[in-house]
């Protein structure tokens, strides 16, 4: 198993100002800026943006659990040199964080490992969402994926909706007991049933979700009408498994007994042939 920590998105939201003009040197502060300096140390004591929320509540719940993994950046994903190779390596590629930019090369290595029957799980939302390069020592911000014909849907299984930062949050209501039983296995919930607080980034699905695509959870027009939440599960004819969260702070809940069992039982199934 190999977890890919969003390395790239954690040098997009880094505000630090390296050249000195009083403004964070990020594309989240000014349009204009369409690169960001990766040798830039971050801030905050050198954590990255929003690790603690995103990305730390699940490594401790590795550590918890006692699961051996690889840790992997967006770098060292990159560097690998296909989809085959990473079929070879690892039955299991998890994204705990917001992984939101990444390579053509990374995009291609994904889908492949995908289409070879490897099995991903994305445990926060707005994945795979815009295309980026690598310049040198710089980042450099391009089109969605969607846009270039390749909308994260057909991968991920769901696809960003939009965010209101947190604004309104709300338990995610199960609807896939009775469909995917084993999701929901001891923990304590059934179809109808309510848990956690979600939202902030929300993700559902697509017209380029795979067919067959399960909703396990939805939080109904949490930011409107007709922009829900999906949890969701699918499978490939190449024996792949992907589950998507569909809400970018659920790894952050798994102090939650019924969701640390959710993703339990999550894991089981996509690691066992």
């Amino acid at each position: 198993m190999a977890v890919v920590f969003a390395t790239n998105t954690w040098a997009a939201y880094n505000f630090a100002d390296a050249d000195g003009n009083g403004w964070g040197d990020s594309w989240y502060v000014t349009g204009r800026q369409r690169s960001v300096d990766l040798q830039r140390p971050f801030l905050d004591f050198g954590v990255p943006f929003r690790f603690r929320d995103w990305d730390l509540e699940f490594v401790a719940w590795l550590n918890r659990t006692g699961r051996a993994v690889d840790y992997l950046s967006d770098d060292d994903l990159d560097a690998v040199r296909s989809g085959d190779e990473l079929a070879r390596r690892y039955d299991l590629i998890v994204f705990p964080g917001h992984e939101e930019y990444v390579t053509r090369h990374e995009y291609d290595v994904i889908e492949r490992y995908r289409d070879l029957g490897g099995n991903l799980a994305f445990l926060a939302a707005n994945n795979l969402y815009r295309r980026v390069d690598r310049v040198g020592e710089t980042l450099v911000r391009r089109a969605l994926w969607r846009k270039l014909g390749r909308p994260e849907s057909s991968v991920v299984g769901v696809q960003y909706v939009g965010s209101d930062r947190g604004l309104r949050q709300a338990g995610y209501t199960v609807t896939g007991a009775a469909t995917a039983p084993w999701a929901f296995a001891d923990t304590g919930l059934a179809d109808g049933d309510v848990f956690g607080r979600y939202g902030i980034e929300i993700d559902a699905r697509a017209a380029a979700s795979p067919r067959g695509i399960l909703v396990l959870a939805r939080i109904a027009d949490l930011l409107g009408t007709g922009r829900s939440a999906e949890m969701t599960y699918y499978e490939t004819p190449a024996g792949a498994k992907v589950f998507a969260a569909g809400a970018i702070n659920f790894a952050a809940s798994l102090g939650e007994p019924a969701v640390d069992r959710l993703l339990t039982n999550v894991w089981a199934h996509l690691t066992v042939p």
